[in-house]
Protein backbone atom coordinates (compact mmCIF):
# COMPACT_ATOMS: atom_id res chain seq x y z
CA UNK A 1 0.00 0.00 0.00
CA UNK A 2 1.36 3.57 -0.66
CA UNK A 3 -0.76 6.56 -0.20
CA UNK A 4 0.08 10.09 -1.38
CA UNK A 5 -0.56 12.99 1.36
CA UNK A 6 -1.19 16.24 0.31
CA UNK A 7 0.08 19.25 1.48
CA UNK A 8 -3.59 20.64 1.39
CA UNK A 9 -4.22 18.10 4.60
CA UNK A 10 -2.57 20.48 7.02
CA UNK A 11 -4.65 22.85 8.73
CA UNK A 12 -4.11 26.30 10.74
CA UNK A 13 -4.07 29.83 8.93
CA UNK A 14 -1.29 30.93 11.65
CA UNK A 15 2.02 29.76 11.83
CA UNK A 16 1.84 26.70 12.87
CA UNK A 17 -0.02 24.13 10.60
CA UNK A 18 -1.38 20.85 11.19
CA UNK A 19 -1.21 17.31 9.95
CA UNK A 20 -3.71 14.53 10.89
CA UNK A 21 -1.94 12.07 8.92
CA UNK A 22 -4.70 9.36 9.67
CA UNK A 23 -7.24 11.56 7.85
CA UNK A 24 -5.64 10.26 4.49
CA UNK A 25 -6.72 7.20 5.21
CA UNK A 26 -9.81 6.64 7.22
CA UNK A 27 -12.36 8.67 8.55
CA UNK A 28 -11.85 6.94 12.25
CA UNK A 29 -8.74 8.10 13.53
CA UNK A 30 -6.48 10.81 12.84
CA UNK A 31 -2.95 9.14 13.55
CA UNK A 32 -1.61 6.47 12.03
CA UNK A 33 -0.57 3.87 14.81
CA UNK A 34 1.85 5.59 17.09
CA UNK A 35 2.26 8.81 14.61
CA UNK A 36 -0.30 10.81 15.99
CA UNK A 37 0.24 14.40 14.86
CA UNK A 38 2.66 16.29 12.89
CA UNK A 39 3.24 20.66 13.64
CA UNK A 40 4.74 22.54 10.54
CA UNK A 41 5.71 25.76 12.36
CA UNK A 42 7.46 28.76 10.36
CA UNK A 43 7.58 32.08 12.96
CA UNK A 44 9.26 34.95 11.75
CA UNK A 45 9.67 36.88 14.47
CA UNK A 46 9.95 36.94 18.24
CA UNK A 47 6.89 35.18 19.90
CA UNK A 48 6.14 33.83 23.32
CA UNK A 49 3.89 30.38 23.32
CA UNK A 50 2.89 30.88 27.47
CA UNK A 51 3.05 28.14 29.95
CA UNK A 52 0.37 24.81 28.39
CA UNK A 53 -0.11 21.82 29.64
CA UNK A 54 0.64 18.56 28.07
CA UNK A 55 -0.44 14.88 28.91
CA UNK A 56 0.26 11.33 27.73
CA UNK A 57 1.84 13.25 24.71
CA UNK A 58 5.46 12.23 23.44
CA UNK A 59 6.64 15.17 21.82
CA UNK A 60 9.89 15.24 19.66
CA UNK A 61 11.12 19.40 18.59
CA UNK A 62 12.97 19.20 15.33
CA UNK A 63 13.82 22.70 14.70
CA UNK A 64 15.86 23.15 11.32
CA UNK A 65 16.47 27.26 11.51
CA UNK A 66 15.68 29.32 14.15
CA UNK A 67 15.97 29.32 18.26
CA UNK A 68 13.97 28.60 20.90
CA UNK A 69 13.82 29.06 24.43
CA UNK A 70 12.48 26.35 26.68
CA UNK A 71 10.85 26.41 30.04
CA UNK A 72 8.81 23.68 32.10
CA UNK A 73 7.42 22.94 34.81
CA UNK A 74 10.59 21.04 35.98
CA UNK A 75 12.51 24.08 36.03
CA UNK A 76 14.51 23.14 33.04
CA UNK A 77 15.30 25.73 30.90
CA UNK A 78 17.22 25.03 27.35
CA UNK A 79 17.70 26.64 23.98
CA UNK A 80 16.63 24.04 21.22
CA UNK A 81 17.62 24.92 17.43
CA UNK A 82 19.29 22.98 14.60
CA UNK A 83 22.16 21.74 16.13
CA UNK A 84 20.34 20.87 19.84
CA UNK A 85 17.19 18.73 19.54
CA UNK A 86 14.35 17.95 22.44
CA UNK A 87 12.30 14.95 23.34
CA UNK A 88 9.53 16.08 26.13
CA UNK A 89 7.39 13.00 27.47
CA UNK A 90 4.72 14.30 28.80
CA UNK A 91 3.44 11.47 30.85
CA UNK A 92 0.53 12.22 33.38
CA UNK A 93 1.04 16.11 33.66
CA UNK A 94 3.71 18.49 32.34
CA UNK A 95 3.62 22.15 31.18
CA UNK A 96 6.18 24.05 29.13
CA UNK A 97 6.64 27.42 27.36
CA UNK A 98 8.77 28.88 23.75
CA UNK A 99 10.07 31.64 23.72
CA UNK A 100 10.55 32.30 20.29
CA UNK A 101 13.84 34.19 19.04
CA UNK A 102 12.94 34.26 15.12
CA UNK A 103 14.53 37.70 14.51
CA UNK A 104 17.68 37.15 13.41
CA UNK A 105 16.47 33.61 11.25
CA UNK A 106 13.18 32.27 11.53
CA UNK A 107 12.27 29.53 13.08
CA UNK A 108 11.59 26.35 10.99
CA UNK A 109 11.02 22.73 11.66
CA UNK A 110 8.57 19.66 12.96
CA UNK A 111 6.68 19.18 16.73
CA UNK A 112 6.07 15.60 16.17
CA UNK A 113 3.34 13.96 18.39
CA UNK A 114 3.88 9.99 19.22
CA UNK A 115 1.28 8.45 21.26
CA UNK A 116 2.71 6.81 24.17
CA UNK A 117 2.81 2.97 25.03
CA UNK A 118 0.59 3.37 27.96
CA UNK A 119 -1.43 6.21 29.87
CA UNK A 120 0.23 7.90 33.17
CA UNK A 121 3.92 7.47 32.40
CA UNK A 122 6.45 9.17 34.22
CA UNK A 123 7.63 12.58 32.82
CA UNK A 124 10.52 13.02 31.39
CA UNK A 125 12.75 15.76 29.21
CA UNK A 126 15.83 14.91 27.02
CA UNK A 127 17.73 16.58 24.68
CA UNK A 128 19.76 15.62 21.70
CA UNK A 129 23.71 17.33 20.42
CA UNK A 130 23.92 16.62 16.63
CA UNK A 131 26.90 16.25 15.55
CA UNK A 132 26.41 17.51 12.45
CA UNK A 133 23.11 19.30 11.25
CA UNK A 134 22.32 17.31 8.25
CA UNK A 135 23.19 13.47 7.80
CA UNK A 136 24.14 13.14 4.03
CA UNK A 137 22.65 10.25 1.77
CA UNK A 138 22.61 8.37 4.71
CA UNK A 139 19.25 7.38 7.13
CA UNK A 140 19.74 8.49 10.66
CA UNK A 141 18.11 7.05 13.58
CA UNK A 142 16.71 9.70 16.17
CA UNK A 143 14.67 7.63 17.91
CA UNK A 144 13.54 4.42 18.85
CA UNK A 145 11.76 2.02 21.07
CA UNK A 146 15.15 1.28 22.47
CA UNK A 147 17.81 2.57 24.53
CA UNK A 148 20.43 2.63 21.41
CA UNK A 149 19.18 6.13 21.02
CA UNK A 150 19.19 9.07 23.62
CA UNK A 151 15.15 9.52 22.52
CA UNK A 152 13.28 6.16 23.43
CA UNK A 153 9.76 6.43 22.62
CA UNK A 154 7.64 4.17 25.10
CA UNK A 155 5.61 3.07 21.91
CA UNK A 156 6.99 1.03 18.93
CA UNK A 157 7.76 3.85 17.19
CA UNK A 158 10.83 4.84 15.15
CA UNK A 159 12.45 8.47 13.97
CA UNK A 160 14.87 9.26 11.02
CA UNK A 161 16.06 12.07 9.11
CA UNK A 162 18.08 12.59 5.69
CA UNK A 163 19.29 15.33 3.83
CA UNK A 164 19.10 13.51 -0.12
CA UNK A 165 21.74 15.38 -2.05
CA UNK A 166 20.85 16.25 -5.43
CA UNK A 167 20.30 13.57 -8.52
CA UNK A 168 20.60 10.94 -5.69
CA UNK A 169 18.64 8.07 -5.04
CA UNK A 170 17.50 6.07 -1.53
CA UNK A 171 15.54 3.18 -0.12
CA UNK A 172 14.13 2.90 3.16
CA UNK A 173 16.51 1.93 6.26
CA UNK A 174 15.89 -1.84 6.89
CA UNK A 175 14.29 -2.73 10.18
CA UNK A 176 14.32 -5.70 12.69
CA UNK A 177 10.77 -5.89 12.31
CA UNK A 178 8.17 -6.72 9.66
CA UNK A 179 5.02 -5.33 8.36
CA UNK A 180 5.46 -2.19 9.82
CA UNK A 181 4.06 1.19 8.66
CA UNK A 182 6.56 3.82 7.35
CA UNK A 183 5.14 7.41 6.80
CA UNK A 184 7.88 9.78 5.00
CA UNK A 185 7.79 13.59 4.59
CA UNK A 186 9.73 16.03 2.68
CA UNK A 187 10.47 18.51 5.24
CA UNK A 188 12.50 20.83 2.50
CA UNK A 189 12.42 20.28 -1.24
CA UNK A 190 11.02 17.94 -4.02
CA UNK A 191 11.22 13.52 -4.42
CA UNK A 192 10.15 10.96 -6.64
CA UNK A 193 8.57 7.81 -5.57
CA UNK A 194 8.48 4.69 -8.09
CA UNK A 195 8.91 7.08 -10.87
CA UNK A 196 5.32 8.52 -10.44
CA UNK A 197 4.47 9.43 -7.53
CA UNK A 198 5.54 13.45 -7.11
CA UNK A 199 6.18 15.22 -3.82
CA UNK A 200 6.86 18.56 -2.62
CA UNK A 201 7.34 20.13 0.78
CA UNK A 202 4.87 19.61 3.36
CA UNK A 203 3.73 16.66 1.17
CA UNK A 204 4.23 12.83 2.08
CA UNK A 205 3.57 9.10 1.62
CA UNK A 206 2.49 6.07 3.61
CA UNK A 207 4.05 2.36 2.96
CA UNK A 208 3.56 -0.65 4.08
CA UNK A 209 4.09 -3.84 2.39
CA UNK A 210 5.96 -1.84 -0.38
CA UNK A 211 9.70 -1.66 -1.91
CA UNK A 212 10.31 1.98 -2.65
CA UNK A 213 12.69 4.18 -4.44
CA UNK A 214 13.37 7.70 -3.74
CA UNK A 215 14.63 9.60 -5.80
CA UNK A 216 15.59 13.39 -6.16
CA UNK A 217 16.88 16.16 -8.58
CA UNK A 218 17.68 19.00 -5.73
CA UNK A 219 18.70 18.65 -2.17
CA UNK A 220 16.01 17.78 -0.47
CA UNK A 221 15.60 17.24 3.73
CA UNK A 222 13.43 14.01 4.53
CA UNK A 223 11.79 12.65 7.93
CA UNK A 224 11.00 9.04 8.43
CA UNK A 225 8.68 8.39 10.48
CA UNK A 226 8.12 4.07 11.19
CA UNK A 227 4.92 2.71 13.42
CA UNK A 228 4.10 -1.07 14.28
CA UNK A 229 0.37 -0.61 14.46
CA UNK A 230 -0.73 -3.90 16.15
CA UNK A 231 1.80 -3.10 19.11
CA UNK A 232 -0.26 -1.02 22.15
CA UNK A 233 -0.48 2.40 22.23
CA UNK A 234 -2.69 5.15 23.92
CA UNK A 235 -4.90 7.07 21.78
CA UNK A 236 -6.22 9.68 24.77
CA UNK A 237 -2.91 12.23 24.10
CA UNK A 238 -3.99 15.31 24.70
CA UNK A 239 -2.31 16.46 21.24
CA UNK A 240 -1.41 13.08 20.11
CA UNK A 241 -4.65 11.12 20.81
CA UNK A 242 -7.55 10.00 18.24
CA UNK A 243 -9.60 13.48 17.71
CA UNK A 244 -12.59 11.98 16.24
CA UNK A 245 -15.79 11.88 18.07
CA UNK A 246 -17.18 8.40 17.71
Amino acid sequence: MIQKIDHTMFAGHGPIKVLYPGLSLSQTDTGIGSIGRIDHPEFHGNTIIRMHPHANDEIVSYFRSGLSEHKDSEGIVENIDKHKLMFMKAGRSFYHEEKILGTDEPLEGLQIFIRPGKKDLEPKVVFMDLESIHSENKWRLLGSPTNETAFQFSSQTWLFDMKLLANQDATLPPLIKDDLTYLLYVFKGSATINSDIHLQKKESVVVKDEQIKIKVIEDTELVLFVTDEETEIFKGGMYSGNQVKI
